[in-house]
């Protein structure tokens, strides 16, 4: 069987989940399903980074213990991915016994093969980003991305990232898919044409003790990107006795897809397989980096400007599918993209109140109407010219699917879909079964099961990414739940007599 190994970051738990991260684990959750869909095995990692500055004086501000704040706000975390319907199987935390011993296995061994050395670290540190910068590397006194830095010297533990420059350049360009979308790999490319300094891997307890104990100097505790990258490994058994044969499988037969934001985008092209390489592990087949949701002035939104929607507050003003819906849609893998109210209440209503919904509402009406609320069976023969190319058409937008989900374009695949629904809709309006019907009722029979025939399939496609609603259709059609993807052919839909439900609107429309 074919295997798919995704994961999301971990995300940091100074803050609430925000519709950036919603939106992160949302992909990658459409994108397991439809693997599933596929006929693929499937494994989803999400979690939570619970270590570092930032999240122990987030917890001294509320004068709680530090584990008792990553606690709280983890489970915040859970909360909103039930909600969003994410289908994972592993949360991951980085507080977990397991994973902290696994951590120092990996840097005892690197400290055997003298890859981790001591030395003085002066420079600039980000307490919001947890990353050092050179002088060089300031814009205008702050990060790259404009956060606050200040100036530390301090003994610590380097890790000889310099010495895997030249290898990690040689893989990115040998391996295309290793970075997607693929112009983000020049931006790797040319961060890497500069010399590559070694890596700061440790914290003296004395400013900083909320981290994972260095095995070799317990004076000092884990840097904290080091300790979540590892994640991605340890989280399906690496450095543990008792999971040796999930690791192989998961991960160094199968190959991993991280799906990030593209403002981390240098510490998982760069610091993650500097350290794979130096443990001897397979690099992850991709990486791929979506673009950031804007506000209304069209800049990324954030926490700290105080316009990051809240995706509990999404939720009150529409259902989990639908928002799933618009995040897969209208964001186009890699780039960024506006949202708003409006804009989510104009898809909504373009796509599934007025195409899917009209669909599924006339072709459903008539079946009860006029056919006893039954299925009419599939007639022997040559169909209809229009008919035939209808489902000429559902068969290619099938195959235009599962190519849009293998290149990772899930917005892609969903816009063949829709096209598909208009075509449909079309056909309707082309065969006017609510006029033939007394006339020609053998015929119109044959147009309401071609259309139903597309729903049915339109169902399937879209149940990655609107799991609660399109499980109610296919339902309600009298439908297998789980029928794989090879199964979209001329016969898979129901022979005929079967009863359909009736089924309140699925979406109805919204007002502005």
């Amino acid at each position: 069987m074919n295997r798919f190994y995704i994961t999301t970051p971990l995300y940091y738990i100074n803050d609430k989940p925000h519709l950036g991260t919603a939106y992160s684990t949302v992909i990658a959750d459409v994108l397991s399903r439809y693997h599933q869909l596929m006929g693929y095995e499937t494994f989803l990692l999400t979690g939570t980074d619970e270590h570092g500055q930032k999240c122990s004086q987030s917890a001294k501000q509320k004068n709680i213990p530090v584990q008792s704040y990553c606690d709280e706000m983890a489970g915040n975390f859970e909360k909103v991915w039930k909600l969003l319907d994410i289908s994972y199987n592993l949360f991951f935390r980085t507080t977990s016994s397991w994973h902290k011993r696994a951590v120092q296995k990996c840097l005892q061994s690197l400290y055997n093969k003298q890859l981790i050395y001591e030395s003085t670290y002066e420079g600039w540190y980000c307490v919001s980003e947890e990353i050092f910068y050179t002088s060089k590397d300031l814009v205008d006194g702050k990060s790259p991305t404009g956060k606050e830095v200040i100036k530390i010297k301090e003994k610590n533990y380097f890790f000889k990232m310099s010495a895997y420059q030249k290898p990690l350049i040689e893989h990115i360009e040998k391996h295309p898919d290793f970075i997607q979308p693929s112009y983000r790999k020049n931006e790797v490319l040319g961060f890497l044409k500069q010399d590559l300094e070694d890596l700061c891997i440790s914290r003296p307890k004395s400013r900083l003790d909320w981290g994972v104990e260095i095995p070799f100097n317990t004076d000092y505790v884990t840097y904290v990107w080091v300790d979540a990258l590892l994640n991605y490994t340890t989280g399906v058994g690496y450095q543990q006795k008792d999971r040796e044969g999930e690791f192989e499988k998961w991960w160094e037969d199968t190959g991993a897809l991280h799906v990030i934001g593209k403002d981390i985008l240098l510490t998982h092209c760069v610091y993650w397989p500097c350290l794979l390489m130096a443990l001897g592990i397979r690099l992850p087949k991709t990486v791929l980096a979506h673009g950031w949701l804007l506000n209304q002035s069209q800049e990324k939104m954030s926490k700290s400007k105080g316009d990051a929607m809240d995706p509990l507050a999404l939720l009150q003003s529409f259902d989990s599918d639908s928002l799933r819906y618009f995040l897969t849609r209208d964001i186009p893998m890699g780039n960024d993209a506006p949202v708003s109210h409006s804009l989510i209440t104009r898809r909504i209503n373009e796509d599934l109140a007025n195409n899917l919904g009209n669909l599924i509402s006339r072709t459903t009406k008539m079946i009860h109407q006029h056919f006893n609320s039954q299925i009419p069976e599939r007639k022997a023969g040559k169909a209809t010219d229009n008919i035939e190319s209808l489902k000429e058409l559902g068969t290619k937008t099938t195959e235009e699917v599962k190519e849009g989900i293998l290149s990772l374009k899930p917005h892609s695949a969903l816009e063949r879909i829709i096209h598909l629904l208009n075509e449909t809709n079309k056909f309707l309006e082309q065969n006017a079964p609510w006029k033939t019907v007394k006339s020609n009722k053998e015929d119109t029979a044959k147009v309401l099961r071609a259309a139903l025939e597309i729903i049915y399939l339109s169902s399937v496609l879209l149940k990655p990414v609107m799991p609660k609603k399109m499980k109610q259709l296919l339902e309600s059609l009298s439908c297998p739940e789980e029928w794989p993807l090879k199964h979209f052919q001329s016969g898979a839909f129901p022979k005929g007599g079967e009863k359909i439900q009736e089924l309140p609107p699925l979406f109805p429309r919204i007002k502005n």
